[in-house]
């Protein structure tokens, strides 16, 4: 009789047997299923958050850079008791060469150039002011210590300027916390000194697109009126800290959005910049990008910093669950490669009779182990088949809760690596309102070494944004990923058969081997 038939008529007649292999086999490939979608599913999210995201490159003076001109300027401060307060600025501006040099390179699908300064209220417009900002200074500094803030005597004057080549690339409005709801936003042919200004600024002061008011710039101690034109008119949802309240330059209310030609000319400067924020279409093509811009700068001056890092936090727990997902097939199949051994082993060692008769009879070894592999292979087939039916709903089960779990800790480790003080304090934080928002809407843009030098001034630079904090806030204005969805597909299923192929052979074998070396005789004689 053919191996084959013998391993169908055994297969019907022993029922419970099948049945009992059936259920334990389906058992291990849905957990082999599960493990495969979710690891396809991981990765397709991934791919996807990658495509979506994009990868930012930001370009800013070197903190090494200003350290080091904060210490000469200090040195030389003391050795001159008449040294004037200008003589311990450090600048902390980019040529608007140097940025747009390293924008125009292949792979970047959008750029933001940004400057900053703060102004003083004019005819026609007057500050949005809260409570807070009128109590003692003295409450103020106790209350900007808390936490780590940036504090309000960071920022000097009524409304920050941010002058920016395209408010359409502000992080603010790519993630529709800023839309402009009148007029128009800052494009490149936006004229000089025209505006674009908060809803509330322009309910508060009556001013509508075509309204013109002024304001007051004072650049080493000469003040200058400019008087500016309301071409939009936007509406922001962000949340605003009380920080920011206790100063009315550090309000986003106050913040008002111009060309990059207004924003230097305020600050006295020419073609400079503060930051500049590139997005590659990309994200695979980074570090190569990192590597050419840091050859088009003086590296000794200026950073090229990479959100890669950021990106790569992000996304952690989608890859903590691709190797999770990676290691539960492994276990899995080696688990069930063991179960299904010793249940034929006991099944095998039950039917010794059996294989002596066929042996005695001329039935070579391999035609006996083919049996005893097809007979599982029958079993494996309709195991595969309910596998495939509750794998899904298995897999999506386990997914999401393996990224619910795998996101709590990424989230919890993160707050426990920034700290307290690694708010808008921090490096990228700060408390003039800048083109970057944090994932809470609300502004983050100085950075900490900026205090020394703005706060000179009475109505200097406003703390520089970009940084940090500007790739955090475009990393962060992407929709996170809270939800994996697991389908099959074509190719988990045919891995799923060849898995279930490979612990079939190897339990077979592995079960085989005792009686299989045995001789006919020795077999018949000890029943």
């Amino acid at each position: 009789m053919n191996f084959l038939k013998r391993a169908w008529l055994v297969t019907i007649a022993k029922k419970s047997r099948t049945l009992l292999l059936t259920l334990v086999t389906s058992a291990i490939l849905i957990f082999v299923l599960a493990g495969l979608t979710i690891n396809n599913a991981a990765n397709t999210a991934v791919k996807n958050a990658k495509s979506q995201t994009g990868a930012t490159v930001t370009l800013q003076v070197s903190r090494d850079y200003m350290m080091s001109q904060m210490e000469k300027n200090r040195d030389s401060s003391s050795s001159s008791s008449s040294s004037s307060s200008s003589s311990t600025t450090v600048s902390t501006t980019i040529p608007l060469a140097t940025a747009k040099k390293i924008a125009e390179k292949g792979g970047v699908s959008s750029y933001l150039f940004t400057a900053t300064t703060t102004v003083s209220a004019g005819d026609g417009i007057s500050a949005i002011s809260s409570s807070s900002s009128s109590s003692s200074s003295s409450s103020s500094d106790s209350d900007s210590d808390k936490g780590g803030q940036g504090g309000p005597q960071m920022v000097t004057g009524d409304f920050t300027i941010t002058g920016v080549n395209a408010t359409a690339n502000v992080s603010e409005f790519t993630s529709g916390t800023n839309k402009i709801s009148k007029g128009t936003g800052i494009t490149n042919s936006t004229a000089d000194n025209e505006a674009v200004i908060s809803s509330d600024l322009a309910k508060a002061n009556s001013l509508s697109v075509g309204s013109t008011f002024k304001v007051k710039a004072t650049v080493d101690g000469t003040e200058t009126t400019y008087t500016l034109k309301v071409v939009g008119i936007y509406k922001s949802s962000s949340t605003v800290t009380s920080a920011q309240l206790q100063n009315n330059a550090s309000n986003p209310q106050n913040n008002i959005y111009t060309n990059l030609t207004t924003a230097d000319t305020m600050k006295g400067e020419t073609d400079t910049l503060d930051s500049a924020t590139i997005t590659l279409s990309d994200p695979s093509k980074l570090s190569s990008f990192v590597k050419s811009a840091k050859k088009s700068i003086d590296t000794s001056k200026y950073s090229v910093t990479s959100s890669d890092e950021i990106y790569k936090q992000m996304l952690q727990p989608l890859n903590n669950i691709s190797k999770i997902s990676k290691n539960i097939v492994i276990l899995v199949a080696i688990a069930g490669a063991v179960i299904l051994t010793l249940i034929i082993i006991l099944s095998v060692r039950e039917r010794r009779y059996e294989i002596g008769v066929l042996m005695s009879l001329g039935e070579s070894r391999i035609k006996i182990i083919g049996q005893f592999f097809a007979e599982l292979f029958i079993v494996t087939l309709i195991s595969i088949a309910i596998a495939s039916a509750a794998g899904n709903v298995v897999g999506n089960t386990l997914g999401n809760q393996l990224l619910s779990s795998s996101s709590s800790t990424t989230q919890t480790t993160s707050q426990q690596n920034d700290g307290p003080g690694n708010g808008q304090g921090g490096p990228g934080g700060g408390g003039a309102p800048d083109q970057d928002n944090n994932s809470d809407g609300t502004s983050s843009s100085s950075s900490a070494d900026s205090s020394n030098t703005n706060s000179q001034k009475p109505s200097g630079k406003a703390p520089s944004g970009g940084g940090m904090g500007g790739m955090m806030s475009m990393t962060k204005s992407s929709k996170e990923i809270d939800k994996l969805n697991v389908k099959l597909s074509v190719g988990d299923v045919a891995k799923l058969g060849g898995i279930a192929l490979i612990i079939s052979f190897v339990s077979t074998i592995l079960a085989s081997i005792g009686i299989i070396r045995m001789k006919p005789k020795d077999i018949l004689s000890s029943n």
